[in-house]
């Protein structure tokens, strides 16, 4: 079994201007340093994704990508105190690949940090039987903090905040991950 786990940093806004990529691919960009992780960015934009289980080639391939994942983490803003519908919709789509794996969030909003759709989210992904890890990193008043490079303004506090919650997900991730392999998760 290898060592390093597979992370997809799931970006759930998939609105015109949002700003998702710039945390999103920052967050992908530490998570690549810690050395724990093979990562790969899921852009929700632009995929189709039905509201039935009818199918389609961008939700097989989400599907088979969800799979393959040892460990999340969802990049969300805060939409009216929760979180995005591409986002729900993307969730509630699938069951088997969410379940028995460690989800971590980077939010961002205004004063809340977008943690207002984290907490939703805790609930949804309880739900599909995954584990939620505890810390998160969050933006408040997003704009403000990063450059027009995409890099955090504070990088050294940025850093320890993604690094605390990356340790989580690899505890969490590994353990999980032999589980599995052991004595599959029922549910």
């Amino acid at each position: 079994m290898s060592n390093t786990l597979k992370l997809a940093v799931i970006i759930g806004s998939t609105r015109k201007d949002r700003f998702g990529p710039v945390p999103a691919t920052w967050f992908a960009a530490e998570a690549r340093k810690h050395h724990g992780f093979d990562v790969e960015v899921v852009d929700l934009a632009g995929m189709h994704l039905p509201n039935s289980l009818d199918g389609s080639p961008d939700a097989d391939r989400l599907g088979e990508r969800l799979a393959e994942a040892d460990a999340f983490v969802i990049v969300t803003p805060e939409y009216n105190h929760s979180y995005p519908a591409s986002l729900k919709i993307a969730i509630d789509y699938y069951a088997q690949q969410w379940r028995a794996k460690p989800v971590g969030f980077v939010s961002y909003g205004g004063m809340s940090c977008g943690l207002r759709a984290v907490e939703h989210l805790r609930q949804v992904f309880a739900e599909l039987h995954a584990t939620t890890v505890r810390d998160t990193v969050s933006f408040h008043n997003f704009w403000e903090r990063f450059d027009e490079n995409g890099n955090p303004r504070d990088p050294e506090s940025c850093a320890r905040a993604a690094k605390g919650m990356l340790e989580q997900l690899l505890w969490w991730g590994t353990a999980l991950k032999e589980a599995r392999a052991t004595h599959p998760y029922a549910a």
